[in-house]
């Protein structure tokens, strides 16, 4: 929004010059015949806008992680959010006197903002429901309840994709009665269970539908800010909890807000840009040392120069990792005879000394050249640079509870234990500095691990 906001300031220099040279507008409101948007002062002005624009924009719910219903009512949000901001801006203009500035300049510059902002907004919400359908960072929902209220409820999160959300199932409370048209295999557990089917069905939200007594809302609540859990309730359940929420609609249901997790937007709105600025320049820079990469291993043995191996993403979505072939062909079912050469303890395979490697495979692992493919998985938003390995289906299988918090994030290229223990064979180091990345990520750990990558890579310590 910002961004938008700094393009339609642009654009509106230009016109305002237009207007100015054309004469199009009388002197009563321009105010000065040489009136623009070129100091450093009105510069001032435009992030002051942009400022405006983005917390009163927030106050209306537009950054919330799901978009709205609506798509008109986002507009009008929008809409409504821009006027708020130039009031804003024209407030302070006001007050100090800043007659340079033009009132066409101000008037081009609220319009031409709103405009922008609305046209981004539809065409990014465009975007959002493609990727809705296709499965892509929808939320998970769990519901508490199993009355009638309840069973509508996840009917109309299940049949409107559109929303963003994921139905997961219900969670019963104890003694409730069970409406008939819930399936059983659709009723999770109890209330006691929550922590750990958060934690295996990657939950996002709970909705609180069938009313419990306060004090076991507190206690979700509480539980769920220790899994950073969003918790609504249908509107009226809690009204102490939430006489300063504002009412908002899950579709066409009316919730309240009891806690919603912190979201930490602009470090990654940061990595993001950084993963797919960085991808492209790997991409271009080294296209000649792919081709080359490519041709090499398909002259040192047969088979195809690529190795696509199904990959177990964020929140358990499934995606075709690329890697440059480094084994034989055949080297999947060859892997049950070599169980005894395994240097890993746990659920991991690795085996230093590996017969199925090819002599170019054994120089690509060396350098992690086998891995240039992936800033493809990147670019498509599959992977980031910095995260946990992705693993193979057959190893999640064998998870442990606590072992689903790593899949909580996009996998990396590289990572935490890349750089701090890649050659140390416990599987439970392996899940604790995992685990530690994604309890303590920040924008700045991914740089220092980026950095420390491009050591452990010019050293050539890979296996």
């Amino acid at each position: 929004d910002v961004a938008t906001i700094l393009a339609a300031f642009g654009i509106s220099l230009l016109l305002v010059r237009v207007i100015l040279a054309a004469q199009l507008l009388p002197a009563a409101l321009t105010l000065h015949p040489v009136s623009s948007w070129r100091t450093l002062r009105d510069l001032v002005c435009v992030m002051w806008f942009a400022l405006a624009y983005v917390l009163v924009a927030r106050r209306y719910g537009l950054y919330n992680p799901a978009p709205l219903d609506s798509g008109f009512h986002e507009l009008r949000m929008v809409l409504q959010a821009c006027l708020n901001a130039g009031l804003l801006l024209c407030g302070p203009l006001y007050v100090f006197h800043r007659d340079l500035v033009s009132r066409a300049s101000v008037l081009l510059l609220v319009t031409m903002a709103t405009v922008m902002l609305c046209a981004r907004r539809w065409v990014w919400r465009q975007a959002r429901f493609r990727q809705f359908e296709r499965g892509i960072d929808r939320r998970n929902v769990v519901i508490i309840g199993t009355n009638q209220l309840s069973y509508a409820l996840g009917r109309y999160i299940g049949t409107h994709q559109r929303l963003g959300y994921r139905f997961v199932g219900y969670v019963a409370r104890s003694g409730s009665p069970v409406s008939p048209e819930i399936p059983v295999r659709q009723i999770l557990g109890g209330m006691e269970r929550i922590r750990p089917l958060a934690r295996r069905h990657f939950v996002d939200e709970v909705v609180i539908a069938e009313y419990c007594p306060t004090e076991d809302a507190i206690e979700l609540v509480e539980e769920a800010r220790d899994l950073d859990v969003d918790v609504r309730a249908i509107a009226g359940y809690y009204s102490d909890l939430t006489m300063n929420a504002p009412v908002e609609y899950l579709g066409v249901f009316p919730v309240a807000v009891l806690h919603r997790q912190s979201l930490k937007t602009v470090g990654l709105a940061c990595k993001r840009a950084i993963d797919i600025v960085l991808s492209l320049m790997a991409l271009f820079a080294g296209l000649p040392v792919l081709l080359a990469i490519a041709l090499i291993v398909k002259i040192d043995s047969p088979g195809p120069a690529l190795y696509l191996s199904e990959r177990v993403g964020r929140r358990g979505r499934m995606f075709l990792c690329f890697k440059f072939r480094t084994m034989m062909q055949d080297a999947e079912k060859m892997k049950p005879q070599l169980a005894a050469l395994n240097e890993r303890d746990g659920i991991l395979f690795k085996c230093s000394n590996d017969p199925r490697i090819t002599r170019v495979g054994r120089f690509l692992r060396k350098y992690s050249l086998d891995e240039l493919p992936q800033f493809l998985n990147v670019l498509r938003g599959d992977m980031s640079l910095v995260g946990p390995r992705p693993p193979i289906a057959n190893e999640v299988e064998k998870y442990e509870l606590e072992h689903f918090r790593r899949l909580e994030v996009l996998p990396g290229i590289t990572g935490l234990w890349q750089v701090e223990a890649r050659h140390d064979p416990s599987f439970a180091k392996y899940i604790e500095l995992d685990t530690a990345y994604v309890e303590n990520w920040s924008f700045w750990l991914d740089m220092k691990i980026l950095m420390r990558t491009l050591i452990v890579v010019l050293q050539g310590t890979g296996v």
